[in-house]
């Protein structure tokens, strides 16, 4: 085990000059892909957004001092990696900032976040951006499916290799069956979902975390060159009046007699997420210790058959308690993406975790999911949680 891994509660607690510490977690309002406020918007254009909004944030902080910026994309062209830098220039990142970009499907997010952690961790970087962005307004043509692909993999004889491009929808399916998460269970879980974010929209939890984004609005996409500037500051896909019973009265999406539905699946969504990192040492040398949110701990990843993916959480989380010498018990909140109320149920009974702890603000049903946006949406999320919870408390 790395070195640079404290284990235990009680020691991830205690502070350390080589931890490596959040001094900024912020992301652009998630929105509606094709409908939402978002959807005229680019990706990378959303990523400037957040990255100049991280400037912002600390502004004593010489952007010179960012050493690289390394952010989740699953669907943008060329990986990303051009207009990524080209934001980050735009913006004002100087040139002697690396960038780079990454794809770990819906885990992209974080693991643009763990990547930089890592970096920090092992001392090759001391101050780093981690994390994503995504439009699937654009770019989803495809489903998320390759389009040119070896014809001996579509034909396979491994059956776990024709699986890995199965439509996600029927791999929630395949998680409800095998593992019994029936149909009035996902409702509920869904309805749940919309109604905390409703309420967390509401009372304004998600203001701090949420960058406004100005940008153009296409009235009518037949007329283009028709215009409007217009700033979006909310998610626009949280549905406040949403029941279980109408979630119960909606079609299967995926299969016949499927369980998976348009109201208890996560959104197609348009968005981008940041975290600004360093060796706790650093903020030190900058003054920035007053402006430490929360502290890196650790990341694991474990891979599970690619016909029930959304298991993922169930696999990857006890080997990050083991990692870090953590018991579920001393966990105060999850955050579980919600790519489908299946395997999210799943998940959370397979841990056995209080679902009272699971995504306090509600999830992807109710947020959306712009998939390699997602980790990092999340992160900005808990730890603005953690935050009010300690000034409730």
């Amino acid at each position: 085990m790395a070195s640079f891994i404290q284990k235990g509660a009680k020691n991830i607690l205690q502070k350390s000059p080589h931890d490596v510490v959040f001094l900024s977690a912020l992301r652009t309002p998630v929105t509606r892909a094709k409908k939402g406020g978002l959807r005229d918007a680019y990706d990378h254009e959303l990523l400037a957004a957040v990255l100049k909004a991280t400037l912002t944030a600390n502004p004593t902080l010489d952007p010179s001092k960012i050493n690289d910026i390394c952010i989740g994309t699953v669907l943008s062209e060329l990986g990303g990696s051009k207009a990524g830098r080209m934001a980050a220039a735009h913006i004002g990142i100087p040139t002697t900032t690396s960038f780079h970009t990454l794809n770990r499907a819906c885990a992209s997010g974080l693991s643009a976040v763990t990547t930089v952690a890592h970096a920090i961790a092992v001392g090759s970087i001391t101050v780093g951006i981690g994390g994503g962005m995504e439009s699937m307004t654009r770019n989803y043509g495809s489903r998320a499916i390759p389009t040119q692909l070896w014809s001996d993999l579509k034909d396979s004889p491994v059956r776990d290799a024709r699986d890995c491009i199965m439509n996600m929808g029927l791999t929630a399916e395949n998680v409800a069956e095998r593992y019994g998460v029936n149909r009035a269970d996902q409702d509920a879980f869904a309805a749940r979902s919309q109604q905390k974010a409703a309420r967390a929209q509401q009372e304004g939890f998600f203001d701090k975390e949420i960058v406004p984004v100005t940008t153009r609005w296409v009235p009518d996409p037949a007329v283009p060159e028709a215009q409007e500037s217009i700033t979006v500051s909310k998610d626009d896909g949280i549905r406040p009046t949403t029941t279980a019973e109408k979630l119960g009265a909606m079609k299967p999406a995926f299969k016949e007699d499927g369980t998976s539905t348009a109201g208890n699946s996560s959104q197609v969504s348009d968005g981008a997420a940041a975290a600004l990192m360093m060796r706790r040492s650093t903020a030190q040398e900058l003054g920035l210790s007053g402006s430490i949110i929360g502290k890196w701990a650790g990341s694991q990843v474990a891979g599970c058959r690619p016909d029930e993916m959304g298991v993922g959480p169930a696999v990857a989380i006890p080997k990050l308690l083991e990692y870090t010498g953590v018991a579920k018990e001393e966990i105060g909140i999850w955050e579980i993406n919600e790519a489908f109320a299946s395997q999210a149920l799943y998940c959370i009974r397979e841990l056995g975790l209080d679902e009272e702890k699971i995504n306090p603000k509600g999830g992807a049903i109710a947020l959306g999911h712009p998939l390699g946006a997602t980790g990092g949406r999340m992160l900005a999320t808990l730890l603005h949680e953690m935050e009010s919870l300690i000034v409730r408390e």
